[in-house]
């Protein structure tokens, strides 16, 4: 399809969604329309018509937003973030929306049925989601077993969390969790996040502190597999906090940080609303500012050493052009899609090749970083 076909086509995609279906959806409690539009997406997946349909819909590329980082081909820098996807059952669906990766989980050591209800809100104002689902998901004894077989058209990274459970709570048996997960995965997937940084699970973030994330990754260290390995970062640790993170990594087999998690921070001048659930973690537009300080604090600090993912408040090309110029290789969002619509993912990718030209670049790879320098 040519760029006016490409162009009227988003248009369209894009009115739709905002006028029609947007909305709809905005009336109806939001898990249940994420509910249904992940088993709506599953269903899609399972033909190989509705798939090329999908593709033929949403899909852009282009060989400048193609990267190899870390041995994987990337044929686009925008992913999927955790959380959506959380029993990895739109893997088949997803490439054909355009994205370049994606991420399933976060996947615990057992199943979980997560907080009690309500745990999903709306801050339109902001642009923003609270969430506080607590990690539900099906477990990784269950997940494997689905994907064992799976062959993937994009690179998925499996992202695993400690089970938000009581039995869980002392380091020993975090571990324990961490490691159960992980060896379901040696052989599923593409990468490894480790998930230190869930703000709605029973016990806090435990392995946040030094000494324990370092008895954990040591434990990891030690399942063979040849997946890189990202640490998922939250945006309310201190400086001191992520530069103690960052020596643990670079003592073990750490490959990147994902920047980043969910906020649980309230006095946010970017909060528009008044009144908003006392608990669970923030997302969108809210903690866009935290995210990409983030980045640009690991970029420098490791002088472009690790790989960074970033995610946060992704609603556009230029968004997710910020991050990468900051130092993030790769982008994922979820809010972003909520909000703008599925169409938004071409949109990005289409908009960062405009972008890249501005500049002068020929490829992504070059602009990563160059704001941070």
């Amino acid at each position: 399809m040519n760029n006016l076909g490409i162009n009227i086509r988003n248009k369209i995609l894009r009115f739709g969604y905002k006028y029609l279906l947007k909305p709809i959806f905005f009336l109806s409690d939001p898990e249940k329309v994420h509910d249904h539009m992940v088993l709506f997406g599953e269903t899609l997946g399972k033909s190989v018509v509705t798939q090329r349909l999908t593709s033929l819909l949403f899909n852009y590329s282009n060989k400048k937003l193609e990267q190899k980082i870390l041995g994987i081909k990337f044929i686009n820098p925008i992913g999927l973030g955790a959380g959506f996807d959380k029993n990895a059952q739109l893997i088949d669906i997803l490439p054909g929306v355009g994205f370049g990766f994606m991420e399933v989980g976060s996947i615990t050591g057992e199943p979980c049925k997560g907080n009690p209800k309500p745990r999903l809100w709306r801050l339109k104002k902001s642009k923003s989601l609270v969430v506080n689902y607590g990690l539900k998901n099906d477990g990784c004894l269950e997940i494997a077993k689905r994907l064992k077989r799976k062959k993937f058209q994009i690179p998925v990274g499996t992202s695993i969390a400690k089970t938000n459970d009581r039995k869980t709570v002392t380091v020993e048996a975090g571990i324990n969790d961490y490691v159960k997960a992980c060896k379901q995965f040696t052989d599923i997937g593409t990468y490894f996040t480790i998930n230190i940084s869930c703000p709605n699970a029973y016990g806090g973030q435990p392995f946040t502190e030094s000494k324990r994330l370092d008895k954990l990754l040591a434990k990891i260290d030690k399942i063979a597999t040849k997946k890189p390995l990202f640490l998922k970062l939250s945006p309310d640790l201190s400086n001191n906090e992520i530069d103690d993170i960052i020596k643990v990594g670079q003592k073990h087999k750490v490959d990147g940080f994902i920047c980043c998690n969910l906020s649980k921070m309230r006095k946010n001048e970017k909060i528009k609303e008044k009144n908003i659930p006392k608990d669970g973690g923030i997302s969108g537009k809210a903690i866009e500012d935290l995210t990409n300080d983030l980045i640009a604090y690991v970029y420098k600090k490791t002088k472009g050493k690790f790989i960074i993912i970033g995610l946060g408040g992704v609603f556009s090309c230029e968004d997710a052009y910020k991050k990468i110029r900051l130092g993030a290789s790769l982008v994922q969002l979820i809010t972003g899609m909520i909000y703008e619509g599925p169409q938004v993912i071409g949109e990005i990718n289409r908009g960062l090749v405009k972008l890249l030209e501005k500049d002068g670049y020929s490829n992504i790879s070059e602009a990563i970083g160059v704001d941070n320098k």
